[in-house]
C-alpha cells in the first residue's frame, strides 16, 4: 500500500510539473518599428502637435523613455541595431558611414532570433549588398535603399524585393502604406501555416519616413495645413517644450538649447506659406507611420496576440536639418546638386528644391523642411543628425508589452542605447548569445538588456557610452558628457543631469573630469577602430 501512494504521489508530482511548464509565459512576439529621420518631440506623447494617436496609445498603456541613444546617422545606427555592437566594430569608420556591415564579425537580430525558435519578417530600408533574406529573415519587402528616394515611384540604384525577387510597383503607390500593406500580408501568411503559426515571431518594421524627401498625398497633408500657418516654429518649439516639462519628460530647470543663429524668428519669415507647407507635408509623413503603426496594432489584437507581443518604437536618429531656410538655397542645400533631372525609372523629370513658387508634396518634386523645422522636432535639444549633440544621438523609445510590462504610462529615465537590443531580445527569447555561429565568431555584445527595466527595475549605471559619429567624438559616463569636433578641437564638457540641453560648457571648470574622459574615449576608440580612416 505504501508502494502505491509513493507511485502516486510521483505521478502527482510529475502532473503539477507539467502543468506549471505549460503555464510559463510563452516567448513573446517582438515588434520593432523605426523611424526614419524623426525628433524627439515629434509623437504627440514626446509634446508634439503631430496626431499620433497610435503610437500615444502604446505610451500610455507602456513605458516611454528619456535617454535612449542612436548613432546620429542611419547606417551606423542601423547596424548597432541589428546587432547588438558599436558600429566601428563591425565596418563602420564614422567618416563612410553608410558602408556595408562586416557580417563577418557579428549576427543579426534576425539570424539570433531564428536560432531562439522564432519566424522573422521584415519590411523598410535595407542598406547592405545581400537581402535581409540571406541575413535571418524569412520574409522581406523593400527597397534596397540609396541616396536616390521616393514615396511615389521606383527610381534609379534603388530596387525593390519581395523575399529573394525583384518587384515593380503599382501605379497606386505609396511607401509607407505599402510596407504596411506587406507587413499585414506577412502576419497573414503565417497565421495560415501551422508550422510558423505555432512559433513566436519577431517583426522588424524599418519606415523610410519621414526622411526627406517630402512627399505625401494631398489628403493626408490637407488636415495639418492649417496648423502650421496660424502659429511658427517659435510657438510650437514653445509648446511642446511646456508639455514636456509638465509630463514629466524634462526637468523644469532646464534651459532648452537657443535657436540656431541661421534661423530667424518665424515673425520674420516672409514667405509663411511656403515654411508651414513644409511642415504639413512631414507632419502626413509622420502621421502616415502612426496609421501604419494602428494597422499592425489592430491586425494583432484582431488575433489576439497583441497581449504577449513586445512592441517598441522609436527613430534612428535626430531630425535632419537639409533643406535651408531661405528660397536662395534650393529648398534643399547640398544634396539638390547630387540629383539629375531625370532619375525615376518612368523616365519624367524631378523639380528639385522647393520655395514659394514650388510647393513640396507631389511625385516630381525633391525637397525637405530645413532648420528651422528640424530644431522644433528636437525640442528641447541642441543641433540635428549627423551630430553628436543630444539633438542628434537621442532618440524616442516607447515599449509596450502588456503581458511583460506592468507599468502603465510610466517614465523611464535610465540610460540606454541601440547596442542593448540584441541582449534584451535574447534575454527574453530564454536564449544565449553564440560563440560560434555559422563558421563565424561573433564578437562580444556591447550592450545591456533593457528587461530589468521591463519588470519594474532599475537598469543601474553603465560604464560608459561612447561614439564617432560624422560631425563628432562623444563619450558620456554617468551624467557626464564631453563632445569634440575632430582631434584639433577642444573637448566640450556637459553634466546632462543639470544641462540637457547642453547650454552650458564646463570644461573650464573641471579639466580634470575632462582629462579623464578623453583618455576613456581614446582607449575606446584605440579599442573599436573608431578613429578617421
Amino acid at each position: 500500500m505504501k508502494r502505491v501512494f509513493l507511485i502516486l504521489a510521483a505521478l502527482a508530482l510529475s502532473a503539477s510539473k507539467l502543468a506549471a511548464d505549460n503555464n510559463k509565459p510563452a516567448k513573446p512576439n517582438i515588434v520593432l518599428i523605426l523611424a526614419d529621420d524623426l525628433g524627439w518631440s515629434d509623437v504627440g506623447c514626446y509634446g508634439g502637435e503631430i496626431p499620433t494617436p497610435h503610437i500615444d496609445a502604446l505610451a500610455k498603456g507602456g513605458l516611454r523613455f528619456t535617454q535612449f541613444y542612436n548613432n546620429a546617422v542611419c547606417g551606423p545606427s542601423r547596424a548597432s541595431l541589428l546587432t547588438g555592437l558599436y558600429a566601428q566594430r563591425i565596418g563602420h569608420t564614422g567618416a563612410h558611414w553608410n558602408q556595408p556591415t562586416d557580417f563577418k564579425r557579428s549576427m543579426t537580430l534576425g539570424e539570433a532570433l531564428q536560432r531562439a525558435g522564432y519566424h522573422t519578417m521584415m519590411v523598410g530600408k535595407w542598406q547592405d549588398p545581400d537581402l535581409p533574406t540571406k541575413r535571418g529573415f524569412h520574409r522581406f519587402f523593400g527597397p534596397m535603399c540609396a541616396g536616390k528616394i521616393s514615396y511615389f515611384n521606383e527610381v534609379q540604384h534603388n530596387p525593390f524585393y519581395l523575399d529573394m525577387h525583384r518587384v515593380r510597383l503599382p501605379n497606386d503607390f505609396y511607401l509607407t502604406d505599402a510596407l504596411t500593406d506587406h507587413a499585414l500580408k506577412f502576419l497573414d501568411d503565417r497565421a495560415a501555416k501551422p508550422v510558423t503559426n505555432k512559433k513566436p515571431f519577431f517583426f522588424y518594421v524599418a519606415h523610410i519616413a519621414p526622411h526627406w524627401p517630402l512627399h505625401a498625398r494631398e489628403a493626408d497633408i490637407a488636415p495639418h495645413r492649417a496648423r502650421y500657418r496660424e502659429r511658427g516654429w517659435d510657438e510650437w518649439r514653445a509648446e511642446r517644450l511646456r508639455f514636456q516639462r509638465a509630463n514629466g519628460l524634462v526637468p523644469a530647470a532646464w534651459t532648452p538649447a537657443p535657436r540656431p543663429t541661421t534661423v530667424h524668428a518665424w515673425a520674420e519669415d516672409q514667405f509663411k506659406d511656403w515654411q508651414a507647407e513644409r511642415m504639413a507635408v512631414y507632419a502626413a509623413q509622420v502621421a502616415s507611420i502612426d496609421r501604419s503603426t494602428g494597422r499592425i496594432l489592430d491586425a494583432l489584437r484582431e488575433r489576439g496576440e497583441l497581449e504577449n507581443t513586445l512592441v517598441l518604437f522609436m527613430s534612428d536618429n535626430g531630425a535632419a536639418p537639409d533643406g535651408g531656410v531661405k528660397p536662395s538655397t534650393g529648398g534643399f542645400g547640398f544634396n539638390a546638386k547630387m540629383l539629375p533631372s531625370r532619375w525615376r525609372l518612368d523616365g519624367k523629370g524631378i523639380r528639385v528644391g522647393s520655395g514659394p513658387d514650388l510647393l513640396p508634396g507631389p511625385a516630381d518634386t525633391f525637397a525637405a523642411y530645413g532648420l528651422a523645422w528640424a530644431t522644433v522636432s528636437n525640442t528641447p535639444f541642441r543641433n540635428t543628425k549627423l551630430t553628436g549633440y543630444e539633438g542628434g544621438i537621442r532618440t524616442p523609445l516607447i515599449a509596450h508589452w502588456p503581458a511583460g510590462i506592468a507599468a502603465r504610462g510610466r517614465i523611464v529615465n535610465d540610460a540606454g542605447h541601440f547596442i542593448d537590443l540584441m541582449p534584451t531580445f535574447l534575454e527574453l527569447a530564454g536564449s544565449k548569445y553564440p560563440t560560434v555561429f555559422n563558421g563565424r565568431k561573433p564578437l562580444p555584445l556591447d550592450g545591456h538588456s533593457l528587461a530589468p527595466v521591463f519588470r519594474g527595475e532599475p537598469l543601474g549605471l553603465r560604464d560608459f557610452l561612447a561614439w564617432r559619429v560624422p560631425q563628432h567624438r562623444v563619450f558620456r559616463a554617468g551624467d557626464w558628457k564631453i563632445i569634440s569636433k575632430n582631434e584639433n578641437s577642444p573637448w566640450e564638457l556637459y553634466d546632462l543631469a543639470r544641462d540637457g540641453a547642453e547650454t552650458t560648457n564646463l570644461a573650464a571648470q573641471h579639466p580634470d573630469i575632462v582629462k579623464d574622459l578623453t583618455a576613456k574615449w581614446q582607449a575606446w576608440a584605440d579599442g573599436c577602430g573608431a578613429k578617421r580612416r
